[in-house]
């Protein structure tokens, strides 16, 4: 007890307190978001997400020789097709944008882990993440096409495929749709525990994926649930998830936490667009310290619980722990 006992010994030295940090954020720990588009020497700023950009393949070539150099161990990829339609063909199309782009980075950047989104969001002309009829999302036939598109990305050469539509069983048929092809070794990283959220409006505008009508609360889980949480990522491993995802991370430090105290399986959290954008935004005000808040950010989602986390701060943090 006070006066033996004096906490503060251990913070006046600013050595000692590294040495006696408990939670570290490391490039290893990093997954940078990319967006892909149509053309070429396309570099466009999203709006709502400073220094984000959508990027036709020749760029994203070119950025993710950068990400590889500054140390960051994989990017995930988002496409934004030529077309659209009711069925987002393009999705599982073999010369669909992202799998000519997945094919582009591995012929250049191979030893970069390249990791995909597989949903039908950003393809759709109704901008819903599966087949619409009569206003409902449907489930059974959806999952069909969500593993011809995990297919024909691992036929491009992805390392990882990321399922984030929040469909039932889409686990289980992708696993079954790969392992048919003979594509076993390769992990599926799964959004297993993904939110109706308000802070994915920023992605909306880069992916270009805002749904027509209605909402996404029919299949992506209620903001107020964390039993449910755990539902989810026991169904999703069970069905053979081999990273499990919690989306968004900031306003769901205690689902991580659950999630990663309930299953030893390695756990991914997806720092999102919303998150992002008021930092950078406050930042740009003079109201915050962005550098600073951006890494007490990701010490907060690491201290959770999170073993990687998906952020589209990846380069900065890389190149501030350059500095260091």
């Amino acid at each position: 007890m006070f006066p033996r006992l004096r906490l503060r010994r251990l913070r006046y030295n600013p050595v000692v307190r590294d040495m006696v940090r408990e939670t570290h954020i490391r490039k290893e720990d990093l997954i940078y978001p990319l967006f892909v588009v149509p053309g070429n020497g396309v570099k466009n700023e999203v709006k709502s997400m400073p220094d984000v950009y959508q990027m036709s393949i020749d760029v994203l070539v070119e950025e993710s020789k950068e990400v590889r150099d500054l140390g960051i161990p994989a990017i995930i990829l988002f496409g934004i097709p030529e077309h659209k339609d009711e069925m987002g063909s393009e999705a599982y199309d073999p010369e669909g944008i992202v799998q000519r782009a997945v094919r582009a980075i591995k012929k250049e950047v191979n030893d970069l882990v390249v990791i995909t989104d597989v949903c039908m969001c950003e393809y759709t002309s109704h901008g819903h993440c599966g087949i619409v009829k009569d206003g409902e999302i449907l489930n059974d036939e959806t999952i069909e096409l969500l593993a011809k598109e995990a297919i024909t990305h691992v036929e491009a050469g992805a390392d990882i495929v990321a399922p984030s539509d929040m469909m039932d069983g889409r686990v289980q048929a992708i696993r079954q749709g790969l392992d048919a092809k003979g594509y076993v070794k390769t992990p599926i990283m799964s959004y297993s525990v993904k939110y109706a959220s308000g802070y994915y409006g920023p992605f909306r505008d880069a992916a270009e994926s805002a749904p027509a009508f209605g909402d996404r609360r029919s299949h992506q889980m209620d903001i107020a649930n964390t039993d449910e949480a755990l539902r989810e990522a026991k169904s999703d491993i069970e069905e053979g998830a081999d990273i499990i995802m919690v989306k968004p991370a900031g306003p769901y430090l205690d689902v991580i936490r659950r999630v990663k105290e309930n299953f030893n399986i390695p756990l991914a959290a997806y720092q999102v667009s919303g998150e992002y954008s008021m930092i950078k935004a406050t930042g740009r005000l003079d109201w915050i310290d962005e550098e600073r808040v951006m890494i007490e950010s990701l010490v907060g989602i690491k201290r959770a619980g999170a073993d990687m986390i998906l952020t589209y701060f990846a380069k900065d943090v890389a190149r501030l722990l350059d500095k260091q």
